[in-house]
């Protein structure tokens, strides 16, 4: 149970120095090792310097301190997604059409002929990030409804990276009339009559090879969509995310948050790790690229954090590589381990992970990778035996809500019972194993943490199919900490950001209703009401908007 507590002991220094800003009359979930609560907390320098009661915490105020009361609202840590495609996703934020919470295809539908106005003769894309299951329809949209929304419009929806909606016009512009116009393995869904539907389903190399071919927002866009989708990020209480890279993504693409970087306008704290770029030439592109660019090279704002998610393509989505498939990879990593750099690895299955765990075992036979603090993405079906062998390791696991979308079609696969227990979740945390939360955003999942935070607390798919079981599903306290001090491991910052205790960042939230206490079927629907990100007011609304 939360206690109420107060941890202002300092010396006489500490109430000599005015807070810059105090919030006062909250509740205030500190997620310290004793799960305190205080009433109010004190900022200074971007950093928490008290947590107590309002009448402790107005000691420190002067004529200058800025006193919010939050009006009895739950201050919750700022929420780090500990696997996200934050990078890539902002890049064509200004310019995409977003269908993350609709919950229909008519309100999909206005939303494209909203952009039809709005963007005259460009291109509509919706990247991904929604699924059929989130439509009442339980259907996915055809070429009618597009057609319908925005008339002779160029319009691309792609669906994760299993298909892709076009209108004829989007046929049309990029001169597709056959399988073979989809390379390498691309097939035209046709109906019964021999006709195409609109759909094109495909591979993630594809669908990944048919984006592509889309047209790329100017330099000037990308910059006004990273800090467009930064602070759609903090609106969700978002203060921080670790990203994996990911297809589609270049070097160069990189300079748009290096230019928001160096105009000091970054309201998201960013670790990101570099993505394997050619086939075959993997160390030697790691090798260019991260020579000026150390491990944890950066600031509080924006760090190296090593390789990954793709560390080789022989070892990315291959259940079955080959001798020089697990060579090529164990060449990359032991050099990534001996200059001491963080590596994260995509993979998807229990079954073949033993391939990559043989790998990872063989260099640290040859030096502790314990502290490098490397981690697996995804592995939803993780088995008790893996898990022994990534304790023993001390490699973490970066869990992301996959099952929200189609947990259906996975129960459908492996069973009522395995998709009892997936994912692991309790498993893991008994054994020690470090755990952070994330959604994979934006071309699989939606970025909203509490949609992935219901999910954690009820089990439910988003069409509200129960999968997995009380044994594996953690408490509200529990799964905030993945969101918060657990995702801060994989970033090296647990000792800096991740709970509101003394000496920390001050990286907050206000939030619109109480997560602690708030029926679980609501809990999708909170949002941040104010966000402070180094004791910096990022994003605020409601009573806290400042007048324009």
């Amino acid at each position: 149970m939360l206690v109420v507590f107060l941890s202002v002991t300092h010396a006489a220094t500490l109430w000599a120095q005015s807070a810059e800003t105090v919030l006062v009359n909250g509740k205030i979930a500190t997620l310290d090792r004793q799960s305190s609560v205080g009433q109010a907390l004190a900022v200074r320098d971007g950093r928490i310097v008290a947590v107590g009661s309002a009448a402790d915490i107005r000691r420190l105020t002067g004529p200058n301190t800025r006193v919010i009361d939050v009006g009895g609202r739950t201050v919750i840590p700022g929420l780090i997604d500990s696997h996200m495609h934050a990078i890539r996703a902002a890049l064509s934020y200004a310019t995409e059409v977003s269908w993350i919470g609709a919950r229909s295809i008519p309100e999909a539908m206005a939303r494209i002929r909203e952009a039809a106005g709005d963007k005259p003769g460009a291109w509509l894309i919706v990247a991904g990030g929604w699924t059929e299951h989130q439509f009442k329809e339980a259907r996915r949209p055809t070429q009618a409804d597009l057609i319908a929304a925005a008339p002779d419009r160029l319009v691309y929806i792609q669906m994760m990276y299993g298909a892709a909606l076009l209108t004829p016009a989007g046929f049309k512009a990029l001169d597709i009339s056959s399988d073979a116009d989809v390379p390498p393995r691309g097939k035209i869904e046709r109906d019964a009559g021999g006709n195409p539907t609109g759909w094109i389903s495909g591979d993630m190399p594809t669908i990944t090879a048919l984006f592509s071919r889309l047209p790329t927002p100017t330099f000037e866009q990308k910059v006004d969509g990273t800090r467009r989708f930064f602070r759609e990020l903090n609106r969700l209480a978002l203060t921080g995310v670790i990203d994996p890279g990911g297809a589609n993504l270049t070097p160069a693409d990189y300079l748009p948050l290096f230019k928001v970087w160096q105009d000091r306008a970054l309201t998201l704290r960013v670790v990101y790790s570099m993505f394997a770029q050619r086939r075959g030439a993997e160390l030697e592109d790691f090798k260019n690229l991260v020579q000026l660019l150390p491990m944890g090279f950066g600031d509080d704002s924006l760090r190296f954090n090593g390789i990954g998610e793709s560390v080789t393509a022989g070892m990315y989505n291959n259940d079955n590589p080959s001798e020089a498939d697990t060579a090529q990879f164990y060449e990359v990593v032991k050099w990534a381990a001996e200059r001491r750099m963080t590596v994260t690895v995509h993979w998807n299955n229990d079954r073949t992970v033993g391939h990559l765990l043989d790998v990872f075992e063989r260099v640290n036979r040859e030096m502790p990778i314990g502290p490098l603090r490397w981690s697996i993405a995804h592995l939803n079906d993780a088995s008790v035996p893996t898990l022994q062998r990534m304790k023993t390791l001390g490699i973490g696991w970066t869990m992301q809500d996959a099952l929200f979308f189609n947990g259906e079609q996975v129960q459908q696969l492996v069973g009522v019972d395995a998709g009892r227990r997936m994912p692991p979740i309790k498993s893991a945390m008994r054994m020690g194993i470090p755990i952070g939360a994330g959604t994979d955003a934006h071309r699989v999942m939606s970025y909203n943490p509490f949609a992935a935070l219901k999910w954690l607390l009820d089990g439910k798919t988003i069409a509200g199919a129960a999968v997995r079981g009380p044994e594996e599903t953690p408490t509200r306290e529990e799964a905030l900490r993945l969101y918060t001090l657990g995702s801060a491991w994989f970033a090296h910052d647990d000792d800096t950001r991740g709970s509101l205790t003394v000496g920390k960042l001050a990286d907050l939230a206000v939030l619109s209703r109480d997560y602690l206490t708030v029926p679980v079927d609501e809990v999708g629907d909170i949002e941040s009401l104010l966000t402070m990100v180094g004791g910096r007011i990022v994003y605020a609304s409601g009573p806290f908007k400042e007048p324009s």
